[in-house]
């Protein structure tokens, strides 16, 4: 009963922060889910193949990850706020510079190197680091909502690039998808968008349970255990799932679908998200995180049974869509649940920016290594194999986990 008076507490206090951080964190992947609807017109301009119009992604994806945890660092020192909405302007602005590409090769990786730089200032770890120091008993729920801002982005992005596109030209759709949608987020992070770290609060730290803002040190998080299963199961989870998920539509094709189906079985992948993350969002406020954790990360092992043995039949490609979506719909909210619940707040930034290094390397390279080996044996079934393993082995991370997070033993000594 207390637990839920607390968590009802949080609500009526800090309501409008998760859907602020929402917003800031669909700002971090506008650049990756606004890609489809451009290649067709920038490989028709400037002649270039798909991949090499692509390679932004991974650029950007691979500069971000190897600062990922100076920039958590930062979020302890100065707090998310100032962090957050400095990324925003500057995520929006160079995204509309991608508008003033050249045709030269080395002016576009200019322009995504410009842009890797602006991701630093937008990841998971700023919206929740914000989020995690206001909310306790209604954590997991709070997460779920403010990472739901990539699942919306999923959705709104492709249609807004879309129509502006058809509306003008590929440059300038850039420039006004960019000014749109700075124009709607700048102010909902001025007024809504505060962390309990931000001293420009008056109700700043001292508002915050004191449990809450005690953990590790950085020197003890990197001793504990409980990092580097993290961090195997972050990097193994998004190297595989997101290499899926990019190559869905071929995988789906491959196996006798027309495109239109596959990319309507496809679509599926984002619906399935949103459950996925309240979903998650939910169990983990109730039910141990980490048995949560595992069976989120393990149930796409059967997806990749399905995809593998039954993979030309349309019920089985809609069940493999609905599950990868529901994993992809928790991942990033599993890890920073437990990245709060076994390093505590006090060094959150730093300890979890590790995490997302890996969650973004994984990003960088997933969908690299799925088109690789498709190269290299003409079939998806060896990647579908090696996720169900990775997977696997994923699952086998969090489930070790111990079920008294080495933050919760220092609470109890220090008592």
């Amino acid at each position: 009963m207390a637990g839920s008076v607390g968590a009802m507490d949080e609500w009526r206090r800090f309501w409008y922060l998760p859907l602020a951080a929402s917003f800031g964190y669909a700002t971090a992947v506008m650049y990756v889910y606004s890609m489809g609807p451009y290649i067709e017109p920038i490989q028709q301009e400037f002649g270039w193949s798909r991949a090499q119009i692509s390679s932004g992604i991974t650029i950007a994806a691979f500069l971000s990850a190897l600062f990922c945890i100076p920039i958590g660092m930062l979020v302890d020192r100065v707090g998310p706020r100032p962090v957050g909405i400095t990324g925003v302007i500057l995520m929006c602005g160079c995204v509309a510079l991608l508008g003033t590409a050249t045709g030269s090769q080395g002016n576009w990786i200019f322009l995504w190197c410009l842009l890797a730089f602006s991701t630093l200032f937008v990841q998971a770890t700023v919206w929740t680091s914000a989020v995690n120091s206001r909310f306790s008993a209604s954590r997991g729920l709070a997460l779920a909502i403010t990472l739901s801002g990539a699942s919306v982005a999923a959705t709104i992005f492709p249609i807004l690039a879309t129509w502006l596109i058809e509306l003008y030209d590929w440059r300038t759709s850039y420039m006004a998808m960019s000014g749109i949608w700075a124009v709607i987020t700048l102010p909902f992070m001025y007024f809504c968008f505060r962390g309990a770290q931000d001293q420009s609060s008056k109700s700043s730290i001292a508002e915050v349970n004191k449990d809450e803002l005690e953990g590790l040190t950085i020197a003890q998080g990197v001793r504990s255990p409980a990092l580097y299963k993290l961090l195997m199961a972050g990097g193994f989870f998004a190297f595989t799932a997101i290499g899926i998920v990019v190559h869905f539509v071929p995988i789906l094709k491959d196996s006798g679908a027309d495109p239109l189906s596959a990319a309507g079985v496809a679509s599926l992948i984002g619906i399935f998200s949103i459950v996925g993350r309240l979903g998650t969002g939910f169990l983990l406020d109730r039910l141990p995180s980490h048995l949560v954790g595992a069976f989120a990360f393990i149930i796409p092992i059967f997806a990749c049974l399905l995809l593998i043995y039954d993979g030309s039949n349309p019920v089985s490609q809609a069940v493999a869509a609905a599950i990868f979506g529901l994993t992809l719909g928790s991942e990033v909210d599993v890890i920073a649940y437990l990245a709060a619940k076994y390093f505590g707040l006090k060094n959150f930034g730093a300890l979890y920016g590790a995490l997302v290094m890996a969650l973004s390397l994984g990003t960088a390279f997933g969908p690299l290594g799925a088109g690789f080996i498709y190269d290299q044996y003409g079939s998806y079934v060896p990647f579908l194999v090696a996720t169900a393993l990775m997977m696997g082995a994923s699952a086998v991370a969090l489930l070790t986990l111990s079920y008294n997070p080495t933050v919760d033993k220092l609470a109890i000594q220090q008592a």
